[in-house]
C-alpha cells in the first residue's frame, strides 16, 4: 500500500466563491501513481469546505443564495461568536456544505458518478486557505 499528501493553497479575494478543483486533484493522483484506492479532500479551515455536485452556475448561484438565507452574514450582531471577527455565518455554512468528500480510485481514474465535481467552497476569504489531499492504495 502506498500513501501520498499534498496541501493545495488558495487565496481567495472574495468574502464567498466556489471553485471547481478536480483538475488540481487530478493532477494530485496522477503524481502519486495509485491507482486503486481512496482519495480524501478536505477543508482544512472551519469557514471553508470542500463537496461534490455538478459544476453549473445556476446551481452555485442558488447555492450562494440558499446559504445567505439560512445563515445570513449581517446584522454580524445576530450571532454570538462574532467579536475579533465577523465571521460567524461562515462556520455555519462550513457545517452545512461539509468539512471533506472521499471518492473512490478505479484505474487510476477518480471513480465519479455522471456530472461530479469536487468544489472548494470559500465563506471567509481574503487571506491564505488549505486543502489537505491524502491518497492511500496500491
Amino acid at each position: 500500500m502506498k500513501s501520498f499528501r499534498k496541501e493545495l493553497l488558495f487565496h481567495i479575494p472574495t468574502r464567498r466563491a466556489f471553485i471547481n478543483i478536480t483538475p488540481q486533484v487530478t493532477e494530485c493522483l496522477q503524481e502519486s501513481g495509485i491507482r486503486e484506492g481512496l482519495i480524501l479532500v478536505n477543508a482544512m479551515h472551519i469557514t471553508a469546505s470542500v463537496f461534490i455536485n455538478d459544476d453549473e452556475s445556476g446551481l452555485h448561484h442558488d447555492y450562494e443564495v440558499w446559504l445567505e438565507k439560512l445563515a445570513p452574514h449581517a446584522p454580524v450582531s445576530q450571532y454570538r461568536h462574532n467579536g475579533y471577527e465577523d465571521n460567524a455565518d461562515a462556520h455555519l455554512k462550513r457545517q452545512i456544505m461539509g468539512r471533506e468528500v472521499v471518492v473512490a480510485i478505479t484505474d487510476g481514474k477518480l471513480d465519479f458518478g455522471p456530472w461530479e465535481q469536487i468544489f472548494y467552497g470559500e465563506f471567509d476569504g481574503g487571506r491564505k486557505k488549505r486543502v489537505l489531499v491524502k491518497i492511500i492504495g496500491k
